[in-house]
Parts: C-alpha cells; sequence; structure tokens
C-alpha cells in the first residue's frame, strides 16, 4: 500500500488505520522513497518493535531507509543503538529529568503570561501559532542552550527545511544541514571563548575534559536539541487547541477543573495523531515475528504511534477524547531505548500553554481558516487565527 495515510489538513487519524486495526499483523507498505516495509498499527505490536533490542535504528544507514523525503535523514543520537546511543544520551538526560525541569515552571510560566499579555494588546483576530505557540518552546530551548534572541528567526528556517519530507532536494537538504551545523559550531566555539551556564557550555566541558564525545557528535547533539526541543511542542500547543475547541465538552471541564491539565495532556497526546506518518525505520537484526508476520533480518519495520494510541485492545472508546482518563500508557512519547528525551520539559510547556491561555481567554475560539503545515514530519496548524 502506498504510504503515509494521513492527510495534511486536520486531525483525523486516516481509514487505512482504522481498517488495519481491525486485523492482527502488520502491514506491507511503500513510501515514496526507499525500500518497501512492514507498518505496526496496534498498540502491542508498536510496543514491542519500539522496545526489542534487536530492532536497530543504526543499521538504517546500511540500507535505502523508507521515507518521504528524497535525501535520507542524518539522524543524529535517534539513528545510533546502544551503546554509542546511550553513551550521548546520558550527557544530556540529567538536564531533563523531571526534578530539574520542574525548576523551569516559574520561567516556563512568566514566558506564557508575557506572550498572552502581547495577544491581547494585539487584539483579535491573531495567530496562535506565530505569537504563542513558536516562541514559547523556542524561547525555553534557546535559553537552555544559550542561542541569542535575535538568531531565533533564523534556525526557525532551519528547522523547517529539517523536518520537510518533501520541498527541498537532497541537496538542497544537505545544504541546509550544514549551514545549521555551521552556525552551531560557531555558537559553540563562542561558549567555549565565554561559558555561562547553560546546557551547551556542560556539553562542552563533557567534550573538552572528559573526551566522551567527538566535536562532530557535539554539534549534531545541540542540533538535534534545538529542533527536536521546539518543533514537536509548537506543533502540539495549537493542535491540543484545537483538538478541545472541537470538544467543547472537554474545554469546558478543563476551564472548571483546571487540576485536571496534566491529565488532559496525557490524553491529548494519546488522542492527536502528530505523525503525516510513521518515519525512522526500525531494522530486524534476526527473523522476528510481530503480531503474528515474520519480519526477516534486514527488513525494516514503521511504527504507526498515532494508530496505536487508537487501539481498541488497549484503550476503551479509543476514538474518544475524555481528559478525565486515567493512567493513559500512551506511544506519544515513544517506548525503549529512544522514549523522548525532553518529555518531562514538553509535559511542562504543554500544560503552562494551555492553563494560561484558557484562563486568560474564556471565550477563545478560532477567528478565521486554519492553514496547515504540509510537505513536514508532523502535522499542525501553520497558521491559526483565534479570538476572545
Amino acid at each position: 500500500m502506498a504510504y503515509p495515510f494521513n492527510e495534511p489538513e486536520g486531525l483525523e487519524l486516516a481509514h487505512a488505520y482504522a481498517k488495519a486495526l481491525e486485523q492482527p499483523g502488520l502491514l506491507r507498505v511503500r513510501m515514496a522513497y526507499g525500500e518497501p516495509a512492514w507498518l505496526a498499527t496496534r498498540y502491542a505490536d508498536a510496543r514491542f518493535v519500539l522496545g526489542d533490542r534487536r530492532f536497530s535504528r543504526a543499521e538504517a544507514v546500511r540500507h535505502d531507509e523508507p521515507r518521504q523525503s528524497e535525501a535520507q535523514q542524518e539522524a543524529g543520537i535517534l539513528g545510533m543503538d546502544p551503546p554509542e546511543h546511550t553513551r550521548l544520551r546520558t550527557l544530556v538526560a540529567k538536564a531533563f529529568t523531571m526534578h530539574q525541569v520542574e525548576k523551569l515552571r516559574p520561567q516556563v510560566r512568566e514566558l506564557t503570561h508575557g506572550l498572552l499579555d502581547d495577544l491581547e494588546a494585539a487584539g483579535p483576530p491573531v495567530d496562535l501559532v506565530e505569537h504563542y505557540a513558536l516562541p514559547l518552546p523556542v524561547a525555553v530551548i534557546c535559553r537552555m542552550l544559550g542561542v541569542p534572541e535575535e538568531d531565533r528567526p533564523r534556525f526557525r528556517v532551519w528547522s523547517d527545511a529539517a523536518l520537510s519530507t518533501s520541498s527541498l532536494t537532497a541537496d538542497e537538504a544537505v545544504r541546509n544541514r550544514e549551514e545549521l551545523r555551521s552556525y552551531m559550531a560557531g555558537l559553540i566555539q563562542d561558549h567555549r571563548e565565554n561559558p555561562r551556564p547553560d546546557l551547551m557550555t556542560g556539553l562542552i566541558d563533557a567534550r573538552d575534559t572528559g573526551d566522551r564525545l567527538t566535536e562532530r557528535e557535539l554539534v549534531d547533539l545541540c542540533v538535534g536539541l534545538l529542533v527536536a526541543g521546539h518543533e514537536t511542542t509548537a506543533s502540539q500547543i495549537p493542535n491540543f487547541v484545537y483538538a478541545l475547541l472541537e470538544h467543547p465538552d472537554q474545554l469546558a471541564l478543563l476551564r472548571e477543573r483546571p487540576e485536571l491539565v496534566a491529565g488532559a495532556v496525557e490524553e491529548l497526546m494519546r488522542f492527536v495523531p502528530l505523525g503525516s506518518g510513521a518515519a525512522f525505520p526500525r531494522y530486524a537484526t534476526e527473523d522476528i515475528e510481530v503480531g503474528g508476520t515474520l519480519v526477516r533480518a534486514g527488513e525494516p519495520v514503521l511504527v504507526a504511534v498515532g494508530a496505536a494510541n487508537r487501539d481498541a485492545l488497549k484503550f476503551t472508546a479509543p476514538g474518544r477524547l475524555d481528559i478525565t482518563r486515567t493512567g493513559v500508557q500512551h506511544l506519544g512519547f515513544g517506548h525503549g531505548v529512544h522514549h523522548c528525551l525532553g518529555a518531562p520539559l514538553a509535559r511542562l510547556e504543554l500544560q503552562e500553554a494551555l492553563l494560561a491561555l484558557l484562563a486568560r481567554f474564556p471565550g477563545l475560539h478560532l477567528a478565521g481558516d486554519v492553514v496547515w503545515k504540509n510537505q513536514m514530519l508532523v502535522r499542525g496548524p501553520r497558521e491559526m487565527p483565534v479570538g476572545w
């Protein structure tokens, strides 16, 4: 089957996923570029593939990886297996523990209120993406890495290109990647000469004194943190607002009971299928049976997280948004060794962004047509005019 299934407009889960969830086993799919792959849609199969060490990310470089764009992505830490992956992840993990992240909550709260002050002053209609959803996570990750405020618009362009699926040729993608690397190398050099108390200086110390990563690994790690540290959250803030506006009963409940926000974020992570399609295939290193399908050694498996999060074998009434749902074991942040490092930070930003917005604007509503991203790995509004 031709893949991906999801349409870029809206947040619906494609009907092809619903059909796949009704049958056991994996689907055989082909993307625009690369070799055919197996597609895991059921929760148990998805979790198994993500968590089993016999499925390798590093093997992808030796194959014509299934993908949506002409250029093969250099996935950095996302393309590694243990022990290399563990070595790099350990260096940054301590900055993203729940304890460390919780210390940022007052800063994040202050940022949300400042952005909402500007929104209110501008008056409706105003684009929620450009003036709220995007600048919030950008400001947080840039502060952590020590990126100067005036440089933030530049890396926004690079980040867009890094997550593009088909709008760039292979040459353009490589040029964009090298520009971002070059910028980051310059920023690292500046941090070496003028150390400050931020995450980048800590990583430089690990490189220069502990020799625990190469210069190229240091650059790519900082690039990865910069892109991953804002893009998904910047997409999910308007996605979550859109989903709540589509479910006014749930929106009213969250306004009435703001203490539900932590559970609401988990349920929205489950409910909203963020990806335009599955990415980052795992390669079987030996013959492995998955959900009754035999995956041969050397074959890739794509994991459809959005579909797995709607599996009726795992979740009661999976197609219903219910912010009172408890113990939501969604796969929105992945699973296994590649479980999202920044999940605690993303959760905090999403909680604070929703709470502040709903408290400030009781009459929040769409005030024009939503323009959706296209040709991107993640789905969400590019422009979302709102009023109150």
